[in-house]
């Protein structure tokens, strides 16, 4: 990571009274960079950040609203997937630091600041899904052959098909 563009993302919780605060962050392409081998390259992702700091705990609440750019696994076309996430993170003070697991961890009561960006690019990288279809794909069904039969509007226009293609399909119907 590089840390002087990590730097809008780090929380100065030393100094924070106890209370709610409130915090903004706008992740943008230049966010995902800093990430090496991602699965995630582009996006534009507003995050909301509600962090509750206790004598015992900081409870941070993270909304996620936006969208990413994902490659369709079939026809390997971009296309934007929304992200509209809440996580919520809980760090306890204790003696030494340690993940607990994935949503709490403790930490050291003279830390001074937590950076939340790993914690952001991880909840997105969460929200990709396994199998990555472009929306078109969505409303496709598989008839009793095993084909694909996509039903958007433009497949099921014969006029609008090549006539080579349409010669083909009447092959495969008979």
């Amino acid at each position: 990571m590089v840390k002087k563009d990590i730097k809008e993302f780090e929380i100065d919780i030393f100094s924070l009274k106890n209370s709610t605060h409130e915090y903004r962050f706008e992740v943008k392409d230049s966010f995902f960079t800093l990430f090496e081998g991602g699965l995630v390259e582009k996006g534009n992702i507003s995050v909301d950040l509600i962090l509750d700091k206790t004598e015992t705990l900081i409870n941070m609440t993270f909304e996620l609203k936006g969208s990413i750019e994902l490659v369709c696994d079939r026809s390997l076309e971009p296309f934007d997937y929304p992200i509209d996430l809440n996580e919520n993170l809980i760090f306890k003070f204790g003696e030494e630091e340690k993940e607990l697991d994935e949503h709490i961890s403790i930490i050291s009561r003279d830390k001074e600041n937590i950076n939340v960006a790993q914690f952001i690019y991880e909840f997105i990288g969460l929200a990709v899904p396994m199998k990555k279809l472009h929306p078109k794909f969505e409303e496709s069904e598989i008839d009793e052959e095993g084909q694909i039969v996509y039903s958007s509007d433009e497949d099921s226009n014969d006029e609008n098909i090549d006539p080579r293609w349409k010669q083909l399909k009447n092959l495969r119907n008979n």
